[in-house]
């Protein structure tokens, strides 16, 4: 799973910075709230998530941690675009964003319980795919 979360987070990045540069282009910050919301909960959070999971096989591959995935994912999309119509003035959309933050929320609230359930104190990180990887290429 760790893998798919940090390919997933790319995705995300390439979302906010490119609605950060289009903002920035045509000078009007409206959206800027969305583009915060993508580059943390999509960019930032999904790729540590993907850190942790790929650092700690057996969290990852949890029921739990797949939920999480599609929670998160199913619901941060439509959140962003409900948010989107929140901010430029159409109010009948926060209800939308507060039904699709518990959405995401609760997929983030999975992903606590399974780490503190699925990696045990003393546990060592995999650092054997590291190893894999060539020293000039790290």
């Amino acid at each position: 799973m760790g893998i798919r979360f940090i390919k997933i987070a790319v995705l995300y990045l390439a979302v906010g910075i490119g609605l950060g540069l289009a903002m920035g282009m045509t000078e009007k910050f409206t959206l800027m709230p969305v583009h915060a919301h993508v580059n943390l909960l999509g960019w930032a959070s999904l790729a540590l998530c993907g850190v942790i999971y790929t650092l700690y096989p057996a969290a990852g591959e949890t029921r739990l941690a797949r939920i999480h995935f599609w929670l998160h994912n199913v619901g941060l999309p439509p959140l962003m675009a409900a948010l989107a119509f929140l901010v430029t003035g159409h109010e009948w959309a926060a209800p939308v964003v507060g039904i699709l933050s518990m959405v995401v929320g609760a997929g983030i609230l999975l992903f606590v319980v399974n780490v503190w359930l699925a990696i045990q104190p003393g546990a060592t990180p995999a650092t054997t795919r590291l190893a894999a990887i060539p020293a000039d290429a790290r």
